[in-house]
């Protein structure tokens, strides 16, 4: 190893001690250790879903011409040699990450092969989403029976499917508010993974497709009065944001903090959508009876997530002040007051596009103030995205177009020059 030969040399160039040199062995050491076993769990994982996959190619190129009887044994032997596996698992190697895992995503696929194999033998009519539903209620213990993170994300994504499924791909479509319970149902793995793998991997990925679930899937509750949405993911996507910036995200790297990510992306795309005047034109044109409006489902969803934007929102500003929140955190009330304004005025369209502009030089300062070049090429990108909205917009001349685009490109590289510039002199 070269931090070996580089130990040795510090030593005999008496830089540093025996002792230190023993424990800098002792941590690389560790840290060697620790990414092998990473490696491990993640070829478990894959070998095991590879194995799974390998036996159902083989029985279904020989599938028309084995007996029934033979294909009934076919489609339970995944399940028994899953189960056997876990069973192993639990007695003899219940310390061991790979196994577990590797053991629970074998089951966890080999469940959803017998159901539908037993279902194809026996002519048993279904519907996708039952299958799924049946699949991920079935599977659900894996998660704290195995303690498996990667059964935890499966489910997941089988939930979001099934939510999908029943509320947007299917005919007649419906409420899928059965998914809210399946969610939480596995949100105490969640918890246990902040308690006791707070910076582990399989934290990372659930920062990640926890709220991604949610906002695929909060569409779901939409019915009659669907331009609320818009209100109600503005409100999610600041609860998000806000959720980002406590404490326990804010000492993590930006890549692990889906919360922020998926926050501040979400507000700026919901935003630039809604800077052309085709919305708040709708809105000005169809009846909104407040009675009809209060006790919908869209409404109610905006209520619940405004209030809980709103009082994490006040519970930050009390804790770290003005300062330390981040300017897409706050969005979710300004849009309100801007829908509310937009069922009577034009001036709607006006206000969020200075929404936007506000908000995307807010980050360059933040970005500024950080020293942190990514930061502050995000807000010139805002503004940048706003300039390309307002393009296409026919009350506004080629001269005037052309002049922003070129403020927004010397914006680009005297922002970034000043950056460069900033840090060579203080590096």
């Amino acid at each position: 190893m070269s931090i070996q030969k580089d130990i040795q040399e510090l030593l005999k160039a008496e830089v540093i001690s025996k002792e230190v040199a023993s424990k800098i062995e002792v941590y690389y050491k560790s840290k060697s250790s620790s990414s092998s076993n990473k490696q491990f769990i993640a070829f478990g994982i894959l070998g095991a879903m590879l194995v799974g996959l390998g036996i159902i190619l083989i029985i279904a190129h020989n599938w028309d011409e084995l007996s029934r009887p033979v294909k009934t044994i076919f489609a339970f032997l995944p399940l028994i040699v899953g189960q056997i596996a876990s069973g192993y698992t639990l007695l003899k190697k219940d310390d061991s990450v790979a196994w577990r895992e590797g053991s629970t995503t074998f089951l966890f696929f080999a469940v959803g092969s017998s159901i539908s194999l037993v279902s194809q033998i026996y002519n048993i009519p279904g519907e996708l989403d039952s299958f799924l539903l049946l699949w991920m209620l079935l599977c659900l213990p894996l998660i704290y029976v195995m303690r498996s993170s990667i059964a935890s994300l499966l489910y997941l994504i089988g939930i979001t499917y099934y939510a999908c499924e029943v509320s947007y791909w299917a005919h007649p479509t419906q409420e899928s508010y059965l998914y809210w319970l399946l969610l939480a149902l596995a949100l105490p793995h969640y918890y246990l993974l902040y308690k006791n793998k707070p910076n582990s991997n399989f934290m990372f990925f659930h920062h990640w497709f926890i709220p991604l679930s949610v906002i695929i899937t909060l569409g779901v509750v939409a019915d009659t009065k669907e331009e609320l949405m818009f209100a109600a993911y503005f409100s999610l996507f600041g609860l998000f944001s806000l959720v980002g910036n406590t404490s326990f995200f804010t000492q993590q790297k930006l890549m692990r903090n889906g919360y922020t990510i998926l926050g501040s992306l979400g507000t700026v795309f919901m935003l630039l959508m809604l800077s052309f005047s085709w919305f708040w034109d709708e809105i000005r044109d169809e009846p909104y009876p407040l009675n009809e409006m209060v006790f919908s489902a869209e409404f109610v969803t905006t209520l619940i997530l405004t209030i809980l934007a709103s009082g994490l929102l006040y519970w930050q500003y009390k804790k770290n002040g003005l300062k330390a929140l981040q300017p897409t955190s706050v969005v979710f009330l300004l849009f309100i007051l801007t829908f509310i304004i937009g069922f009577f005025s034009v001036a709607a369209v006006v206000l969020i596009n200075l929404i936007i502009l506000a908000m995307g030089i807010l980050i360059i300062r933040e970005g500024a103030r950080q020293n942190h070049l990514g930061v502050l090429n995000y807000g010139l990108l805002i503004i940048t995205a706003l300039v390309v909205c307002r393009f296409f917009d026919t009350d506004i001349s080629f001269v005037v177009r052309g002049i922003m685009f070129v403020s927004v490109g010397f914006g680009f590289f005297g922002s970034n020059y000043w950056m460069l510039k900033k840090r060579k002199a203080n590096g």
